[in-house]
């Protein structure tokens, strides 16, 4: 049964002897400036947390669900690791998104089986991000996404196509019956419910980045001719650009540089491979599997970028509409970005190491609706909010979108995380509207909370 203070209400805990494997126990281990970074993703009901080499799905509202541990094939040779993990909710299927030190994405169910493997490009994954879309401004017709990140890389995956491939999976795995694990070839077989398409552009004109975001959907240039062509807004941060926007666009018309490679670099290394196989006269292998061909980048074309020398970007975070970002950097300072000017809008000092996350709140709500006991507050109801964390102050804040007051400060434990539950896709338009909550994870008793959406 949950526990509600003043602003926190408990639901649930975490605690069991599996989070040793994480370094549970010891003060600070969950700390996002951890030694070794733990990486957590919630869900609805569930949470994951993984290290280097093992993702822990844990059950955070029923305590006696099954925990289930997935230790993914990684390769020792390489030093490959889990560097970001996601959860993909749809009406009918949940799984956990996983990506590695090598630019690899995996997909796994809830029981630990691998369903889907695929290379996305060379290099770390940073980060995972779903975001949720508007096909239609006159309709509750929402789709969404899943944004790769990598240093100085976006890819963007469509969230109906990974949505089909996983029925196709979850079909095929019923019909052979479901308490048969998959045998090795089939687990093996990347591509045997398709390669999934995404469009991927290079975005390191003004260096690497740390984090990126797709916001959304923008115009075309203005001397561009109108077209069907669809464009997005891409911001991203680092050391060198504090914040960079690019315009992206989802036709494949690459530069004269990248289809120049793209044509000479595979003949080459044929050429290459017959004339060192006539040297050394190499055995063919048959059962080895052919290398992955990597996605061409589409056009991304520059907009702006900010340089702040010796400011660097650390971490961004997206409103649910993407029209805000919130952007924290090296020098103890938040950002508020508008992502349609391109303009900061606020900035707050004075918070080293934060994390943020939007949230929405029912702010002075018994004025609005003083009768009404049986009232289901919609999405015009909420205020849209930032919570901030602080941890070396040890204090929680949140303040009123875009230039409000501070509602609220509260005190949290050192070894607390904030964290917030991803995007589900397809969200049913006649289904109440969930507004959007930010929760607490306290690493050293495990306990659980969400912070009260109401505020009078």
């Amino acid at each position: 049964m949950s526990r509600r203070s003043h602003h926190l209400t408990e639901l649930g805990c975490i605690a069991c002897e599996d989070l040793a494997e994480f370094g549970a126990g010891k003060e600070g281990w969950l700390a996002p400036d951890a030694v070794t970074t733990v990486l957590c993703a919630l869900d609805a009901h569930s949470i994951a947390i993984a290290n280097q080499s093992l993702v822990l799905i844990l059950g955070w509202s029923d305590p006696d669900e099954q925990r289930v541990k997935i230790r993914p094939d990684l390769s020792p040779i390489e030093a490959e690791r889990i560097t970001a993990i996601e959860w993909l909710v749809f009406d009918d299927v949940k799984v956990i998104a996983v990506g590695t030190s090598r630019g690899f994405l995996l997909l796994y169910s809830l029981r630990g089986d691998l369903i889907h493997r695929q290379m996305v490009y060379h290099g770390k994954i940073i980060k995972l991000r779903v975001r949720g879309t508007k096909k239609d401004l006159m309709q509750d017709i929402s789709s969404g996404d899943v944004c790769v990140v990598m240093p100085g890389v976006i890819a963007r995956f469509d969230g109906s196509d990974i949505q089909s491939m996983l029925q196709r999976w979850f079909q095929d795995t019923h019909s052979r019956f479901w308490d048969e694990k998959p045998n090795k070839d089939q687990e093996d077989d990347e591509n045997s419910h398709g390669r999934l398409p995404y469009q991927l552009w290079n975005v390191s004109k003004y260096g690497s980045c740390v984090d990126a975001a797709i916001t959304g959907i923008i115009p075309p240039p203005l001397m561009e001719l109108q077209s069907s062509q669809r464009y997005y807004c891409a911001v991203t941060i680092g050391d060198d650009a504090v914040i960079s926007a690019f315009r992206l666009s989802v036709d494949r018309k690459r530069s004269l540089v990248g289809a120049i490679l793209s044509k000479v670099m595979p003949a080459t290394f044929s050429t290459i491979s017959s004339f060192s196989k006539m040297i050394w006269r190499t055995e063919p292998t048959p059962n080895r599997k052919p290398e992955e061909k990597l996605q061409s980048f589409a056009r991304a074309s520059a907009l702006t970028c900010l340089k702040d020398h010796p400011r660097k970007g650390e971490k961004l975070t997206l409103s649910p509409s993407g029209t805000l970002a919130a952007i924290t950097d090296s020098l103890g300072r938040i950002l508020l970005l508008d992502t349609q000017a391109l303009v900061v809008v606020r900035l707050w000092k004075g918070y080293r190491d934060a994390n943020c996350f939007f949230m929405e709140m029912l702010v002075n709500r018994d004025d609005k609706h003083p009768s009404s006991s049986h009232y289901a507050p919609g999405k015009s109801d909420y205020c849209l909010c930032l919570a901030i964390h602080a941890p070396r102050k040890g204090v929680i804040e949140v303040w009123q979108m875009k230039t409000g007051p501070r509602l609220l400060a509260l005190n949290c434990a050192k070894g607390c995380r904030l964290l917030q539950p991803t995007y589900r896709f397809g969200s049913l338009s006649d289904s109440p509207y969930v507004p959007l909550e930010v929760f607490l994870l306290n690493g050293d008793s495990g306990q659980l909370s969400v912070l009260n959406r109401l505020l009078n």
